[in-house]
């Protein structure tokens, strides 16, 4: 008896900028998923809907109404976020938001809530962590091959062309800089690896090309295992360190045999994506030779295994990697940070227990008040 294939889970993606196509391209790729509509109220994505043969909206409530999709990829600029997935909670649609959860911490504590109160599902996109380089670089690190860990770096430089900017004015905006839209990478992947983050240090420099956010940003992160922290990014330096063009994962950006994260341990050191093992051959001695070992790792999309996984969470197989939780937890350190950068001063993000004291710090030209109320451990 010829057995019945199972259906295919119905995926519609919001938003069709450079993140939604690489989603629709990972979607087809994926035995068992299939793409059913496109919310977007632009020409091009209503062209691009009529080309890949799938239903298109301008509204994500009239697309959820007239599809019911098993599940919605939420990849529209970060300021619709709260609002998109709100919809999506309410109508009870398992969701993939991409990073940052939201454009501030106050709405992305309110849509993850909104999320657990109905027991839905929220996943959020860092996809990184599903990269086989950063499965192995924790096994790595969960198998103590450097010892304790002590410190860590990690540098995010690239220069974004002018037309990455014009073509969507939205990211010249505060709160649309480095520091939300690519160092939350970083810093979800520092969580992912090295533990939590207690306290923040940072400094910002304003945009060259006269936009409201930044466009250099330095942090010192201190992590509740009591190592320290070095993390930096900027859209303006000609550079080759940094994740996108060191670890081959997107195509479309050139690779530079280079590395962009070095995690130091008391027995060794580990470099990522490269995941070069660096120890002393004999005794540990400044004096002593230094070898290297190059360790392995299985070669996968990361957005595709996202996919993949996003479908497993919808059908009950598994659990969600990323849960909104996770990303509402990222967000609170580029809160930390921006926070940090504008005030001088060091801040207290959570202890031990996960308590977090994260204040909201007002900065004008006579004074620093803080007025925002503690985010208890419920919150995160």
């Amino acid at each position: 008896m010829d057995m019945k294939a199972e259906p295919s889970i119905r995926l519609a993606i919001a938003g069709l900028g450079l993140i939604g196509l690489r989603h629709a391209d990972c979607i087809r790729q994926i035995d068992g998923a299939k793409l059913c509509a496109i919310v977007d109220p632009a020409q091009e994505a209503r062209d691009k809907a009529a080309e890949l043969g799938v239903d298109w909206f301008a509204d994500l409530k009239e697309m959820i109404n007239s599809k019911r999709p098993d599940g919605v990829i939420l990849s529209t600029p970060t300021p619709l976020h709260v609002k998109q997935g709100l919809e999506c909670a309410e109508m009870g649609i398992t969701t993939l938001v991409e990073k940052p959860l939201a454009d501030n911490l106050r709405e992305a504590e309110i849509l993850v809530q909104a999320f657990e109160a109905a027991n839905i599902p929220l996943l959020v996109g860092h996809h990184r962590r599903f990269n086989p380089i950063i499965q192995k670089a924790k096994a790595i690190l969960m198998e103590r091959k450097i010892g304790e860990l002590r410190s860590v770096h990690a540098k995010c430089w690239f220069y974004k062309p002018d037309d990455y900017f014009n073509d969507a004015p939205w990211r010249k905006l505060k709160g649309a800089g480095p520091i939300s839209v690519n160092l939350v990478h970083e810093i979800d992947l520092l969580r992912y690896l090295c533990g939590e983050i207690t306290h923040v240090q940072a400094q910002i420099t304003p945009s060259v090309r006269g936009y409201e956010n930044e466009d250099v940003a330095a942090a010192i992160l201190r992590f509740a295992n009591g190592a320290i922290g070095t993390v930096m990014v900027s859209d303006s330096i000609v550079a080759p360190w940094s994740w996108e063009f060191t670890s081959q994962e997107n195509p479309v950006y050139p690779y530079a045999e280079e590395s962009a994260y070095q995690i130091g341990g008391s027995e060794g050191s580990l470099s990522i994506p490269d995941l070069t093992i660096w120890k002393h051959q004999g005794k540990r001695d400044w004096w002593s030779p230094i070898s290297a070992i190059s360790e392995t790792s299985d070669i996968s999309d990361p957005l595709i295994n996202q996919i993949r996984h996003f479908t497993d969470v919808i059908t009950g197989k598994t659990k969600p990697l990323v849960t909104g939780r996770e990303g509402l937890r990222a967000l609170a350190v580029i809160d930390a940070i921006q926070i940090a950068a504008e005030s001088g001063q060091t801040i207290q993000l959570a202890n031990q227990s996960g308590i977090t004291e994260l204040a909201e710090f007002k900065i004008n030209s006579e004074r620093i008040s803080t007025t925002k109320p503690t985010l208890t451990k419920s919150a995160l």
